[in-house]
């Protein structure tokens, strides 16, 4: 089996790996009980951003859809992939292209927390009832001067 993963790219206005994004999405809704989202609204946020896609032998394995404002939507990495910087690895891709990065985590979803305090990601505020079924959210924010270094040390480059 192969290990070489592959970065891909749609931008604004393609959806190659759209449908492909959504299932991976809801495999791990149905697993976890996170990423929650209609697919409706789904899909048209992820056609309005940038995702940025990890590909391994044709199979899309993790993604991260981004707007233009560096508000990262959605980060999913399939669970038989986690723990290889897969992650690490798209938010690095992000700080990038973006002077801020920002996202929301449910208040009760420990593990996305931890991942994104360990990045850097600092909490702005709670938002009480922020999502569709009335779950909470934190407001994150990458902070820190160094970014782009302290990124980079995560994934190696």
């Amino acid at each position: 089996m192969s290990v070489n993963v592959e970065k891909r790219t749609d931008p604004p206005g393609e959806s190659d790996y759209a449908t492909a994004a959504w299932e991976l999405k809801e495999q791990i809704r149905s697993a976890e009980g996170v990423l929650r989202q209609r697919r409706g609204f789904f899909v048209d946020a992820y056609r309005r951003s940038t995702a940025h896609l990890l590909v391994e032998n044709d199979r899309l394995v993790a993604f991260a859809s981004v707007r233009r404002d560096g508000y990262i939507l959605f980060l999913a990495v399939h669970p038989d992939h986690r723990g290889r910087g897969h992650a690490e690895r798209l938010v690095a891709d992000i700080a990038e292209d973006h002077r801020s990065v920002t996202c929301h985590a449910r208040t009760t979803n420990r593990q996305a927390l931890g991942f994104y305090e360990h990045l850097g990601f600092e909490v702005i505020r709670r938002i009480d009832d922020y999502y569709e079924d009335g779950g909470d959210a934190y407001y994150l924010k990458l902070g820190g001067e160094s970014l782009r270094e302290r990124l980079s040390g995560f994934v190696g480059r």
